[in-house]
């Protein structure tokens, strides 16, 4: 169900970030959907994507060398499983270790991230996210 992500994939993942990051409703929207097509599509020409391909995309994330930059899931599609086969994927891609960016107030996110072994490593006040909004920065190593 894991495959790369492809340019075909760019309006999914640009549609499907839109109603996620939505839910998220103590943040400011600050881009328009054109803007995230064109970010998105970016992103997967200089980066790794992935995306969770079950009948359409349900879930995606975003690999630099060392940072998870994006693992969104469709609203409703939470607790199936799939967040977390991504972020194994990410670690199986990643194995010397990488970090990740979430803001705080994301709970839910925070959760999973410590369930699944991640641990925060430094909180920011907003002043380097464009949202101006606190966040924590986690990291994963294998314990290889």
């Amino acid at each position: 169900m894991i495959r790369r992500a492809t340019a075909d994939d760019v309006e999914a993942i640009a549609c499907l970030y839109e109603r996620s990051f939505a839910t998220l409703d103590y943040l400011p929207v600050l881009h328009t959907l054109d803007e995230h097509r064109y970010w998105f599509g970016k992103q997967l020409t200089e980066h790794e994507g992935w995306v969770w391909d079950e009948d359409g995309v349900r879930g995606f994330s975003v690999l630099t060398e060392d940072e998870l930059l994006y693992l969104y899931l469709d609203v409703g599609w939470t607790g199936r499983g799939i967040g977390t086969a991504l972020l194994d994927h990410a670690k199986l891609r990643r194995p010397g270790g990488f970090t990740l960016w979430t803001f705080q107030q994301n709970e839910g996110a925070r959760r999973f991230y410590e369930r699944h072994g991640l641990t925060a490593i430094e909180f920011g006040d907003g002043s380097g996210n464009e949202e101006r909004t606190p966040d924590v920065r986690y990291r994963w190593t294998s314990s290889r």
